[in-house]
């Protein structure tokens, strides 16, 4: 069982910037892949951005790219994602989770961990 702790959501002004950070509760999770997903209210969970298991590789949704950036430290166990130039459509709660392999996925049900969520809410 893995557990996953994510810290850094909050309000922010739009155009603002946050980083949100997510820590693995294993050594071994940095061998699999992770992803960022949210989701807004009445909206269904969004794919963001995952990143393969050394970090080599990284996907972001278009509607992300160019804004934001994920990133990982093995050595930390922790994955983060850097949201820059927010807007009030990135309003949602943002969660972490692990692939069940080492590559890339947008998929849900590709993630077999997930952390709580952590809400983040840009104001106008």
């Amino acid at each position: 069982q893995v557990q996953l702790v994510e810290s850094g959501g909050g309000l922010v002004q739009a155009g603002g910037s946050l980083r949100l950070s997510c820590t693995a509760s294993r050594r071994t999770s940095t061998n699999n892949g992770m992803g960022w997903f949210r989701q807004a209210p009445g909206k269904g969970r969004e794919f963001v951005a995952a990143i393969s298991w050394r970090g080599e590789s990284k996907d972001y949704s278009d509607s992300v790219k160019g804004r934001f950036t994920i990133s990982r430290d093995n050595a930390k166990n922790t994955l983060y994602l850097d949201l820059s130039r927010l807007n009030p459509e990135d309003t949602a709660v943002y969660y972490c989770a692990v692939n069940r392999g080492s590559g890339l996925s947008r998929q849900t049900q590709a993630f077999q961990y997930w952390g709580q969520g952590t809400q983040v809410s840009v104001s106008s």
